[in-house]
């Protein structure tokens, strides 16, 4: 079973709410089910839209057919009708245009239960979910626990949709219940897990999801969670947090990213722990704030001045983002270092669903020391380049500079001292590639002749489209920075032909891959309007350069 619901209307219409309503009730009856949002800049008027993917076996990303519109005005069956299946049909209230119309005279029913406007959100939902065969006592129990307090003329409205619903398919439940959320919402999973203090933040869509969801656990988990002036204000902040024994992490976009990197490469020198979340929107300067990319990947790469050890890691769904930010969390602590998390509004604002939530193994320590004496040296030369850190009120002077220093952090000038700390720093970089080993850097899906090799929020089109594509296999690089050069080199070699995948316009990892491997790509799949890829488009454009 698989159907595709599209629901659109004006921002501020509620089609998001209802969206995710929908799509919670088929998780909770066991099915699969994947929510994409596309929203303009905008707080009220223009046009927003979600469609639903729900289906009786795992998926990952949204088609461009649907078999149910619900329209919430009469733009939206403007815009979409022309993508209804055959046998497709469109929900709307009395008054609206389209075809093979289910009319439901919204006004009407309000004025009988005296309810507000939006509740024909909730009329809408009734007729749908009992039209295809959805018990009514399973909206009922839903509406009480997602509206806990106002469920009195929610039930009122759902029940008068089901009411006027025929009956017309059979859903029952099919399987335990799935979890339902998105990849800002395992960013923010995954950093509580890992023991995070401190979340500091300028809103910057598509980064902002975070911001909201984290301050309304702020007493719960015992953490601060501010917004601050601006990103020069929120990373500068989070260095001195860190420096104090803190574990924090920032979130922003691209424009914010770039006020950042100035106190990235104070991070850098002064060796503490930071963690921050760079959630990608479209194109340069302030771009198309609400829609998705993957522009951003070099610039996270090379982000800051000077030589200085960085990770840089890309979850491809919002399990991962669970598992990657607790790596990155211990990552950054042991090592003292900058780790960078690279997602997209795709990832960030699409909810998945998945069977369980998974568990990272990785620990939580701190790494720093608890006695560290009266010689104690905040940059001590050691074979690996850590030095554990002390932090201020232990006793010994602990110091955190942007000048090059000697071990105890007094600056330096001379030749023989700055060679030697330089050298210190990037020792880490060997390391790392050693720890990410046992991280899965790269995954790899399916059997082929052909490889298909992305990253990031891609991955979900990739794998719904594989079973339709044939003679091919994926691979997915999570850990871009230290690149897994052998074995994105040992899939390439053994390929016959080579597609790289990325909402880009030039296909920025196949120009890493290059100066990683010395391979070429010769094959690019890029979609850069903004939109992610659908599995429809990506065999369309695949099949088209085979």
């Amino acid at each position: 079973m698989e159907k595709i619901i599209l629901i659109g209307g004006k921002a501020g219409q509620g089609s998001a709410v209802t969206s995710y309503f929908i799509g919670k009730v088929f998780c909770n009856l066991g099915y699969y089910v994947f929510n994409y949002r596309d929203y303009p800049s905008l707080i009220r008027g223009g046009h927003n839209f979600n469609i639903l993917r729900i289906s009786d076996k795992p998926v990952y990303s949204h088609r461009e057919k649907y078999d149910i519109i619900l329209a919430l005005d009469q733009n939206t069956i403007n815009l979409h009708q022309k993508n209804l299946n055959k046998e497709g049909f469109v929900i709307g209230s009395k008054g609206l245009k389209g075809k093979r119309m289910h009319s439901l005279d919204i006004e009407t029913i309000l004025n009988k239960i005296k309810g507000p406007k939006i509740l024909g959100n909730d009329i809408f939902i009734g007729y749908l979910l009992k039209y295809l065969g959805v018990d009514e006592q399973v909206l009922f129990d839903a509406a009480e626990k997602e509206f806990k307090g106002k469920n009195g003329l929610i039930k009122k409205a759902i029940e008068e949709g089901c009411n006027l619903a025929k009956k017309r398919e059979n859903v029952k439940k099919i399987g335990p219940r799935k979890y339902f959320f998105t990849g800002n919402e395992g960013i923010s999973l995954g950093a509580l897990a890992s023991g995070m203090d401190i979340y500091l933040a300028y809103p910057m869509t598509p980064a902002t999801p975070v911001l909201h969801f984290l301050a309304k656990k702020q007493l719960k988990y015992n953490i601060l969670v501010a917004q601050l002036e601006n990103e020069i204000g929120v990373v500068n902040a989070a260095l001195g947090s860190s420096f104090a024994g803190a574990k924090v992490m920032v979130g922003t976009s691209g424009g914010g990213f770039a006020l950042m990197t100035e106190t990235l490469s104070l991070a850098g020198m002064a060796e503490l722990p930071l963690v921050v979340y760079l959630a990608q929107r479209t194109a340069p300067s302030t771009g198309v704030p609400t829609y998705t990319g993957q522009g951003d990947l070099k610039f996270a790469l090379n982000c800051g001045h000077g030589e200085f050890p960085k990770i840089v890691v890309a979850p491809g769904d919002p399990q991962e983002t669970i598992i990657r930010i607790q790596e990155a969390f211990y990552l950054s602590s042991k090592y003292r270092a900058l780790v960078i998390i690279l997602g997209d509004k795709h990832l960030g604002e699409s909810n998945y669903s998945f069977d369980e939530m998974k568990k990272s193994r990785i620990s939580s320590r701190r790494f720093i020391l608890q006695n560290p004496g009266r010689k104690y040296k905040s940059y001590q030369i050691t074979k690996k380049g850590i030095s554990l850190r002390a932090v201020p009120g232990q006793g010994p002077v602990s110091r955190a500079t942007g000048y090059e220093h000697d071990e105890y952090g007094h600056t330096v000038e001379d030749p023989d001292s700055i060679i030697k700390m330089s050298d210190n720093r990037l020792k880490k970089n060997h390391y790392f590639v050693k720890e990410i080993r046992a991280m899965k850097p790269v995954s790899l899906y399916g059997k082929g002749r052909n490889l298909l090799i992305s990253w990031g929020s891609t991955k979900g089109a990739i794998i719904d489209a594989l079973p339709r594509l044939k003679d091919f296999r994926f691979l997915q690089v999570s850990y871009i920075d230290p690149f897994p050069r052998e074995a994105v080199a040992r899939e390439m070699k053994k390929s016959k032909k080579v597609f790289l995948v990325e909402n880009s316009v030039t296909g920025l990892l196949a120009d890493v891959i290059t100066e990683q491997t010395g391979l070429i790509v010769q094959n690019k799949v890029l979609k850069y309007d903004g939109r992610p890829f659908t599995p429809d488009i990506l065999v369309q454009e695949i099949k088209q350069k085979s």
